[in-house]
């Protein structure tokens, strides 16, 4: 399939799954160090060091995965055309795009002081990009319809 990328739909996928990869292991590693800064005392050096590592992980991965996925996304999904599991794929993107912000979110909560969970919640949900993948992945693959 070629639609309007041409010659460029290969590498236009290629970029697009390579930056699901990068966003995705920021969706990982996020909810996973707020339940280990979640452990640290507020305020102490270890806080200070989660709050540095998260807004660094945010800014390095988590958002410019973020960006290159939608615009990517985006181009692959006009040149496709209509498909319902692609639609499907579409909308628990955005839900996790949801969950991005949420997790982003949180970290700016911790960052000023605040624990608004506790830290079975954030294991619990520190399994959504999990479930996700699975799902994400399975439409890719088997295109159910």
């Amino acid at each position: 399939m070629t639609g309007w990328l041409g010659d460029a739909y290969p590498w236009v996928k290629a970029l697009h799954v390579i930056a699901v990869i990068f966003w995705m292991a920021g969706l990982f590693m996020l909810p996973r160090f707020l339940v280990y800064h979640m452990e640290s005392a507020v305020g102490s050096a270890e806080d200070a060091a989660w709050i540095d590592r998260e807004a660094r992980l945010m800014r390095i991965i988590l958002t410019p995965g973020l960006i290159a996925v939608w615009v990517l996304g985006i181009a692959l999904l006009v040149n496709y055309g209509p498909a319902g599991w692609l639609y499907l794929k579409a909308g628990i993107v955005f839900l996790l795009s949801g969950y991005h912000g949420w997790a982003a979110g949180t970290a700016s909560k911790f960052a000023r002081g605040q624990r608004p969970y506790a830290n079975k919640t954030l294991r619990l949900l520190n399994e959504v990009p999990a479930l996700a993948t699975i799902v994400i992945v399975v439409l890719v693959i088997v295109k159910p319809f």
